[in-house]
């Protein structure tokens, strides 16, 4: 492939600038916050569901794991079908368009409207994984592999950029509420919901008004949706001759678990292990989303050096440290200092592992159904880590355990990359069995 299109790339990463508006201000800070507070009254932080009562961060985990298998059952079908259709860019903007809708109608989730808030977080959810599917799917396209190292980074960083923007004028909101006219807290975060829609809709449009709209790799007859059925079919099939790639989803899919896990309930163990306040915490992500962006360059290029395996290995080892170093902190400043570390290796294990499958994809054209199968693992790990985690949380009643208990994933993760033929700086792979 020749030099990448510097425009077309620039385009395809302001997507991630868009929908990580809500990865931060949703998922990190301020919908943990305002769920945690909206929950909970002055002596307990159980909730009533269905004549059932539960702890509120249990079923904020659970409902997030089904949110994710929810993406997990359908993408690989849908990306199945895109294949089919040339569809690509329609399903991404579909996938697109129910996030944001979702994340604006948080604005109605209210302590006597819970049902809003869960079933606002399950669509967000969907939403943002679903066009992930498709979005991902772009990187084969648009850069050689060479390039795809380099160009994954630069869509992480413009992500990690993008939505610190957005969470500095949210956070003005919630800090200064005088400057808006003496708004509350509660309703200050009701707005930011509605500013995070607004905010990945609308910059969006940049990556659709010049990603191809895609051309159907493949042909077939009778029902589309059963020809997306085939399809995955067929790509487990290929996949199962090239054990280079399975070894490497299998690492990714266990460690996964943790690193997910890790980023959705953060803001949650802060604010009930470390008893932070609202400003702490946010000041808290946004050491993680700063430092993130240099993670990511920092991996990239010791990537170049060592090769992606081993990098990828070494980023296993900090989490290991992350979970053990979370479990024993108590103050603000501890917690600042882990958030640094979080940081550091989540922008660099992110956008390794994206760039790593995609050049241990095999010569084709159907990258749409390859990465659906990566997404899968992405999201079946969350669903996994996300329900464990929720499940020590019943059985335990507190945060520090669950976090203690991920390390496993990370052990076991990168035992399984000891396993895979290391991917040195050039495109001079280990054959197909070693």
């Amino acid at each position: 492939m020749a030099t990448p299109d510097r425009s077309l790339v620039r385009a395809w990463t302001f997507y991630d600038w868009a929908n990580s508006a809500y990865t931060l201000t949703i998922t990190s800070t301020v919908f943990p916050i305002y769920y945690e507070d909206v929950t909970r009254t002055a002596t307990s932080d159980a909730v009533q569901l269905f004549g059932l009562s539960i702890k509120n961060a249990a079923l904020y985990s659970f409902v997030l794991a089904f949110a994710y298998l929810i993406v997990a059952i359908t993408s690989p079908i849908l990306s199945g079908i895109a294949d089919y259709t040339g569809h690509k860019k329609r399903f991404m903007q579909f996938y697109c368009n129910l996030g944001a809708l979702s994340c604006a109608l948080m604005y109605f989730f209210e302590r006597d409207t819970l049902w809003i808030g869960l079933l606002t977080i399950i669509g967000a959810s969907v939403g943002y994984c679903g066009s992930l599917v498709f979005y991902n799917a772009y990187l084969p396209e648009i850069a050689a592999p060479e390039d795809q190292d380099r160009v994954s980074a630069q869509g992480f960083a413009m992500g990690y950029i993008g939505s610190v923007i957005l969470l500095l004028f949210n956070l003005s909101m919630l800090m200064q509420p005088a400057w808006y006219g003496g708004i509350s807290g509660s309703m200050a975060a009701r707005v930011a919901f509605i500013t995070v829609g607004a905010w990945w809709w609308g910059f969006a449009q940049i990556t659709f008004a010049a990603l191809p709209a895609g051309t159907a790799t493949k042909s077939g007859t009778g029902r589309v949706w059963l020809n997306g059925y085939r399809e995955l079919r067929q790509v487990f099939a290929q996949l199962r001759q090239t054990p280079r790639l399975t070894r490497f989803l299998l690492a990714f899919f266990v460690y996964n678990m943790g690193v997910q896990s890790v980023m959705l309930m953060a803001s949650l163990f802060g604010k009930k292990e470390v008893h932070l306040q609202t400003g702490q915490l946010i000041i808290t992500i946004l050491i993680i989303q700063l430092v993130a962006v240099g993670g990511a360059f920092l991996f990239s290029s010791l990537s170049r050096s060592y090769g992606n395996i081993r990098t990828l290995q070494i980023a296993t080892l900090a989490w290991i440290g992350v979970c053990v170093a979370a479990y024993f902190v108590y103050t603000a400043q501890g917690f600042y200092a882990i958030a640094m570390a979080v940081g550091l290796v989540m922008g660099g294990i992110q956008a390794l592992s994206r760039s790593t499958y995609s050049k241990l994809l095999p010569e084709t054209a159907d990258h749409a159904s390859y990465f659906s199968f990566f997404d899968v693992c992405d999201r079946m790990g969350t669903v996994c880590g996300m329900a464990m985690f929720g499940a020590v949380t019943v059985y335990t009643d507190t945060l520090r355990q669950p976090i203690l208990a991920l390390l496993v994933f990370f052990v076991i993760g990168f035992l399984l990359l000891m396993r895979v033929p290391s991917l040195c700086k050039t495109q001079d792979l280990p054959a197909e069995g070693v």
